[in-house]
């Protein structure tokens, strides 16, 4: 069923006959010509909050431009990366594609402004919004397209994965995970997704932020040395190039860097810690995954430079407040007015209680959506 794909893979990779991995909440008989995880990647695909991806904001709305990145064209290029990753450091690249695919799927609309407001709103009763949280809950719960069970009844390692890639979860803290083996690493194929999620908002957001004018390109060249002599490289080699192609050649070459020094990096670590099977690697007393000093330095300078010029623009700050004010006011709106929820929201509260059903609510819907459902509740537009 898996053909070369298994043969092919290292002996620390998640194998697809894993009889626990491969496990699912509810059994089904297997599949004619596709193994676990493929199916799994296909039930991502066809679920209706991947599709809602298409219409939640990365880092810009659409006022900028239809050029610039959705959440859904972020995650297509998170699992491009991933899935040349997983192949170069043999590592299950069915299972990575999958991962990669639902890695944002519980993001709420207006991007990270719109989980933080959730979240803020939450704390009021003693709760909080997390985006892996709520992923698990959408896949487990929400979608419902199957007569014999709810949800998508993904494999347990598709499942491990949403929860783990990119932190750790304490077992006092959340007892609802324990069969997440929390006490140990997550697999590569999942510590992969952290990073190459890294590797692609890195990079696509500069770009993104250079195209929208947020962030000028001279400003960025001197305040990241290593993008400014990768761009020198470019003039020298293609010196009529029009400088839009030139920041193109850099970003690209800058990519490959990242990626070529993360399989590196990730190699020496495997061999330096005598892994050799999964079990291994979950023993390990840190992630493997990683990039070298040099390069993780550069990261961070990078982060750190998006995070002035771009993230906390003031350009971008209205919108941030339009977010606040939206999700904040139908928040409060529909806890003090549960009645007026759509009712199969109204059956959830009764299960989750009304202030968690109207956070999955919210974090279900587009930006357009939500917009609609504000103007509806309060006769005013959030945003143009």
């Amino acid at each position: 069923m898996s053909g070369n794909r298994e043969s092919q893979l290292a002996p620390f990779a998640v194998a697809y006959d894993d009889v626990i991995a491969t496990s699912r909440i509810h059994e089904e008989p297997p599949h004619p010509y596709r193994n676990p995880f493929q199916r799994d990647r296909d039930r991502v695909l066809h679920a209706r909050a991947f599709r809602r991806l298409a219409g939640k904001t990365q880092v810009f709305t659409r006022r900028y431009s239809d050029h610039l990145r959705s959440r859904l064209t972020h995650t297509l290029e998170v699992t491009q990366i991933a899935r040349t990753l997983a192949a170069v450091l043999n590592l299950n690249e069915d299972l990575v594609e999958t991962l990669a695919l639902v890695h944002d799927i519980g993001h709420p609309p207006f991007g990270h402004a719109g989980e933080r407001v959730l979240d803020d709103q939450l704390m009021q009763f003693s709760l909080g919004f997390d985006h892996n949280l709520h992923a698990l809950r959408i896949v487990e719960h929400f979608e419902q397209r199957y007569a014999a069970f709810r949800g998508l009844n993904l494999t347990l390692a598709v499942r491990e994965g949403i929860i783990k890639h990119s932190r750790d979860y304490k077992l006092a803290e959340h007892p609802e995970l324990t069969e997440y083996f929390l006490d140990q690493q997550p697999p590569l194929e999942a510590q992969l997704i952290d990073l190459a999620d890294e590797i692609a908002y890195l990079t696509a957001d500069l770009d993104d932020g250079i195209e929208s004018g947020l962030v000028n390109l001279g400003d960025a060249l001197a305040h990241l040395p290593t993008l400014a002599a990768s761009y020198a490289e470019m003039q020298h080699e293609h010196p009529a190039a029009w400088s839009r192609l030139l920041l193109n050649e850099t970003i690209k070459r800058w990519l490959n860097a990242l990626v070529d020094d993360l399989v590196a990096t990730t190699r020496r670590n495997i061999a330096a810690a005598g892994v050799a099977t999964l079990t291994d690697v979950r023993r390990q007393p840190a992630r493997l995954i990683a990039f070298s000093p040099d390069m993780e330095a550069m990261r961070r300078r990078t982060k750190q430079y998006l995070s002035q010029a771009l993230y906390n623009n003031p350009e971008l700050e209205t919108e941030k407040q339009h977010a606040i004010l939206v999700i904040g006011s139908l928040f409060q709106h529909w806890v003090a007015h549960p009645e007026t929820l759509p009712r199969h929201q109204r059956e959830l509260a009764e299960a989750s209680g009304v202030p968690r059903a109207v956070a999955d609510y919210i974090a279900g819907m587009t930006d357009d959506y939500i917009l609609r459902a504000y103007l509806d509740v309060t006769g005013t537009a959030g945003m143009s």
